[in-house]
């Protein structure tokens, strides 16, 4: 024995360690020269080209909304509202299927570019000049934890990382105090069909899964409150991190025991971070309204918050922010799929709007005119659409062959339509696209080439987008 180590054990160390920097140069080698400034612990060293946008706000409609009846208007179904569909059925997720169905609801065109939005989103509509509607995205699944999973993962089940995880992963974090993926929770919003599962790490390090905060709960998160004095903590912190880092080095620098480690690192700054987050007194009474957080509509209110934290958490340079859906009314049912509505489509789909509506319309108002929404990119998706049809008398069941998202924000064309589906709206057939585009595009903002962000886990090169994904160019500024 030498010191502490065997010459056996120093040959181990030694030899992984060689192991580790060939490997930390197979993973890096498809960064090239880019924009510099990525932080540390980013996977990548460099982004592969410059990137329009710095971070993700993605607002996930969970349940599936309604094209239809939203931002894809068809005349033709209310010529045929009531008649037996003119085009074979596919099978739906329940089969209960009745006539075609028109939207129970108005569209108008709104801002400099016209583009039709329905009633259910009147403060949405004033701000459409920053948005790309996509109109012709699909999906390859119909049900709604296989579509959560598809939508988050790229894989209709558990297992595989979340698109928050992946960013935060590949382009690392702007802050050390705060995780990279953040999940904005309000008014007793639960995870979607799915479980948090949605938000995993996967098979990457655990430090890059989606870390939960209750919008309006105090505390946000439990147990963020430390129990002793700061000081002491702080010596407890000291003490516990001398033998983490000894025990990390007795493992070759094991990339999941470093993981742990980071974890509660940022755990510990979190305690600080978090509750000043979350205080939003500081905010003037002019931004609070135009959030919405005056609202008499709880649902509203709570929705609100989560919008208000978003930007600010954007403004303290987190990487990926999800915000949730609260249900309908507080208490009530549905609260994994608030959107889905196979009866009672049009009371649903307004109280959704309701929730939803000047929240997000005020946080892209906002992030706009304090100059964060260049490089700030803001997703609104749902899993799947809806059908043409109505499901019993007045619902719609779910559609995968054609609905709509929209993108604004870093690198977007504002006030475009990309894509279209057939005059029912059940099928995409011009510039038909899926979320793989979707995410390839996203990623493409950020600065990243989606096929060279991977990993590799059970002996294959894992991606975001699996082995599909084209950037929708025709959206982007």
């Amino acid at each position: 024995m030498s010191g502490n180590f065997s010459r056996r054990t120093l040959l181990r160390r030694v030899s992984a360690g060689f192991g580790a920097t060939a490997l930390a140069g197979l993973m890096h080698q498809s960064a090239v020269a880019g924009a510099p400034g990525l932080p540390s612990g980013a996977a990548l060293s460099a982004t592969h080209h410059p990137a329009k946008a710095k971070r993700v706000i993605f607002c996930f409609m969970s349940g599936g909304v309604s094209h239809v009846d939203s931002f894809d208007p068809k005349p033709k179904l209310a010529q045929l509202h009531g008649q037996p569909m003119p085009v074979q059925v596919e099978r739906t997720q329940f089969n209960n299927d009745g006539n075609v169905m028109g939207s129970p609801f108005k569209f108008r065109p709104y801002g400099e570019s016209g583009i039709p939005v329905s009633d259910m989103f009147p403060q949405i509509g004033q701000v459409v000049d920053e948005l790309a509607v996509v109109r012709s995205m699909t999906t390859k699944v119909n049900e709604h934890a296989q579509g959560n999973f598809a939508l988050h993962t790229g894989f209709p089940f558990m297992g595989y990382p979340s698109a928050g995880a992946w960013c935060a992963y590949g382009l690392g974090n702007e802050t050390a105090d705060l995780p990279g993926y953040v999940v904005l929770q309000s008014g007793g919003a639960t995870a979607p069909h799915g479980g948090v599962s949605l938000f995993s790490n996967g098979f990457l390090p655990a430090q890059h899964q989606g870390s939960i905060l209750q919008a309006d709960q105090s505390p946000a998160i439990r147990n963020i409150t430390p129990a002793t004095l700061p000081d002491i903590q702080r010596q407890r912190m000291a003490f516990a991190g001398a033998f983490d880092h000894d025990f990390l080095a007795s493992t070759s620098d094991d990339i999941q025991v470093e993981a742990a480690i980071k974890n509660y690192e940022t755990a510990f700054r979190m305690q600080a971070a978090v509750p000043a987050l979350c205080d939003i007194s500081g905010e003037t009474d002019e931004t609070q309204r135009l959030y919405g957080l005056d609202s008499p509509a709880p649902q509203t209110a709570a929705y609100a918050r989560q919008c208000l934290l978003a930007r600010r958490l954007v403004e303290r340079g987190v990487r990926f922010i999800e915000l949730s859906c609260l249900p309908q009314t507080p208490g009530g049912g549905q609260s994994a799929n608030p959107w889905d509505q196979h009866g009672g489509l049009e009371a649903g789909h307004r109280n959704m709007a309701a929730q939803v509506d000047q929240p997000i319309a005020g946080l892209l108002t906002d992030l706009k005119r304090r100059g964060l929404l260049d490089d700030t990119l803001v997703v609104w998706a749902g899993e799947f659409g809806r059908t043409p049809f109505s499901q019993g008398s007045n619902g719609r069941d779910h559609n995968p062959f054609g609905f709509s998202v929209w993108l604004a924000g870093g690198g977007i064309k504002g006030g475009t339509i990309y894509g279209a589906t057939d005059e029912l709206g059940y099928y995409a057939v011009e510039d038909v696209c899926n979320i793989y585009d979707l995410w390839a595009t996203v990623l493409h903002l950020l600065g990243v080439n989606h096929e060279r962000l991977t990993y590799r886990y059970g002996g294959r090169d894992f991606r975001l987008t699996d082995v599909h994904g084209n950037v929708l160019h025709p959206i982007l500024a």
